[in-house]
């Protein structure tokens, strides 16, 4: 017989930074849910973030699915954090270096996410 489980631990913890990671792994929770909205499967995941297991993948999306308006706040933030850091960083930069990066992004948005 089969024994009735009376909780599921979510394998996810809070690193030094701030940041939500996977298990015992370094991969950032944005990671596995940003490929799951974008229509990946748990074992596309795990093929993409090989540290990571089945198990973990699955309960992670669960556990995404039951607190989604908390996940997409805290992922909303992160990347807006991500983004003040980027334009920090970028601030530093030559106009030369700037021009240059401009040219690459707009080359990416043109050739690899196809507009």
């Amino acid at each position: 017989m089969i024994a009735t489980p009376t909780t599921l631990d979510i394998p996810i913890y809070i690193d030094e930074h701030g940041q939500i990671r996977i298990a015992k792994t370094r991969v950032l929770l944005e990671l596995v849910i940003n490929a799951f909205n974008r229509g990946e499967s748990a074992e596309g995941i795990i093929e993409s973030y090989s540290s990571l297991s089945l198990a973990d993948v699955y309960a992670v999306i669960a556990y995404y699915l039951n607190h989604r308006t908390e996940i997409d706040a805290y992922i909303h933030q992160a990347d807006k954090d991500f983004q003040d850091i980027q334009q920090d960083v970028e601030q530093g930069y030559s106009e030369e270096h700037r021009a240059l990066l401009a040219r690459m992004r707009a080359w990416r948005d043109n050739h690899v996410r196809g507009k």
